[in-house]
């Protein structure tokens, strides 16, 4: 075995790509439709967030943002200039969620979301105001309102016992009354791939679609309501939240999954389950790239065939790790320090053929997720059979910030794939916490109108 066939398996050629991309659009139009929508692994969740808003209400508006490790709450105050157009000021602070409360009930979760949310106010001197509240929630819900969701399953390393099932607003309504010292309006519960679409659409009226690569990767888009088979009506747009991250796994991506994904995979705390994500997110790209190190030591192809204990453990090779080796200028410093700190000596060569390990892992990357966005691409063009369609996709998420190389071989792949788009690019800045007050300011306009007719 050489190094580079070890490697090759990494490599997706253009009709590999073509075929995934083929087979995304194959799951997604089942998750649309009534028949097929349960048995279908993308399950296309309808957002109940339709045609893009043409500005919102002006006022105050808190935001909530769960979707990981850390829990943000931002109070957003939206304005108007002198040009009528939108101002939006924002002051936000993070919180980590403790382990326990990640894994313990629901109960204790939502105790915890609303005494951070409690010592915000406090902070800030908003504790007497019932401000309206947008919540980004980051898993897959089953809306049957823009403020009523169904958590479908927990992702990501949650397991809060009692959650799932229920309605996730009346959770943290429940928890506010607990508590009793303040008020809240919960107007919106929208996931984080919406709020980065809206929050972008701020900046570029044409941001139809939103994306997320970072712990997780999901993406949304507008598609045309009548093909949104699960909620009644035929005009205009609906955003729908694909939850494309359990692509594969009804065996979609067999043939295209290697023996290191069946690793990692079945080590996860949800085996079986969100089988594309695994693929891509950087939950799990550090991991991979110590599974392929350690089968070239073990087939005596690095370190002397020597691995050190740290190197042997689950979970060491971090996937910041990835970004800072591939970040190496060539005099090979940064590698050489992250693998003595694994407690590894490496020669040159060694440092070399990690880099192209983490090359391939993250390569890959990019061009698994690039050939699903194209998917989605795609389909928006043939609904709408515009001959050339000009879209922005709004993107968040800490591999697409962070990685030195990731968004140049994501865009240049999702380009190929796309020859009849034009498509740009925009990062959110500040994404699902805006986008989430954003929506809630909408959402209120929303309420208003309708409770004007």
């Amino acid at each position: 075995m050489q190094v580079d066939q070890i490697l090759s398996e990494f490599r997706l050629n253009k009709e590999d790509l073509k075929e995934i991309m083929k087979r995304m659009q194959c799951e997604m139009e089942r998750g649309l439709r009534l028949e097929t929508h349960e048995e279908a692994s993308v399950k296309m969740l309808p957002t109940y967030v339709c045609s893009t808003p043409e500005g919102s209400e002006v006022g105050d508006f808190l935001a909530l943002d769960l979707g990981g490790t850390n829990f943000r709450v931002m109070l957003v105050k939206v304005g108007e200039d002198e040009e009528r157009s939108f101002k939006v000021e924002t002051k936000n602070q993070m919180y980590s969620i403790p382990e326990d409360a990640m894994t313990g009930t629901a109960e204790m979760l939502f105790d915890y979301i609303a005494e951070c949310m409690s010592d915000f106010l406090d902070k800030h001197h908003i504790k007497h105001k019932k401000l309206p509240l947008g919540f980004t929630f980051s898993f897959p819900v089953r809306h049957e309102d823009i403020d009523k969701g169904i958590l479908l399953n927990w992702t990501k390393g949650f397991k809060a016992s009692g959650a799932e099932g229920n309605n996730v607003v009346g959770l943290l309504r429940d928890a506010i009354k607990r508590r009793g010292d303040f008020e809240m309006d919960v107007v919106a519960m929208v996931n984080d791939t919406v709020a980065t679409m809206i929050s972008c659409y701020y900046e570029d009226r044409s941001c139809e679609v939103g994306m997320i690569v970072g712990t997780g990767c999901n993406a949304c888009y507008m598609e045309e309501m009548r093909t949104v088979e699960l909620v009644e009506g035929e005009e205009g747009r609906m955003c729908v939240n694909t939850e494309w991250g359990a692509f594969g796994d009804n065996g979609e991506l067999e043939d295209f999954r290697l023996e290191y994904d069946r690793v990692v995979d079945e080590a996860s705390i949800n085996p079986g389950h969100q089988l594309y994500e695994k693929l891509i997110s950087g939950k799990y790209m550090g991991e991979l790239v110590r599974l392929v190190m350690m089968k070239l030591v073990n087939e005596d192809l690095l370190f002397n065939g020597e691995a050190s204990e740290l190197l042997k453990t689950r979970g060491s090779f971090e996937t910041r790790y990835v970004s800072q080796v591939e970040s190496d200028t060539g005099d090979r410093k940064q590698i050489y320090n992250i693998l003595s700190s694994l407690g590894v000596l490496p020669s040159e060569l060694d440092c070399d053929i990690v880099r192209l390990v983490c090359e391939s892992v993250s390569t890959r990357s990019a061009h698994m997720c690039a050939a699903g966005l194209a998917g989605v691409i795609n389909l928006m063009r043939e609904r709408r059979s515009e001959e050339a369609m000009k879209i922005t996709v709004g993107i968040d998420g800490s591999v697409y910030k962070l990685h030195p190389c990731f968004r140049d071989r994501f865009h240049k792949v999702v380009r190929d794939l796309t020859p009849h788009s034009d498509i740009t690019f925009i990062q959110s800045e500040e994404g699902s916490g805006r986008g989430a007050a954003l929506i809630s300011a909408v959402a209120c306009k929303m309420v208003v109108v309708l409770m004007s007719h």
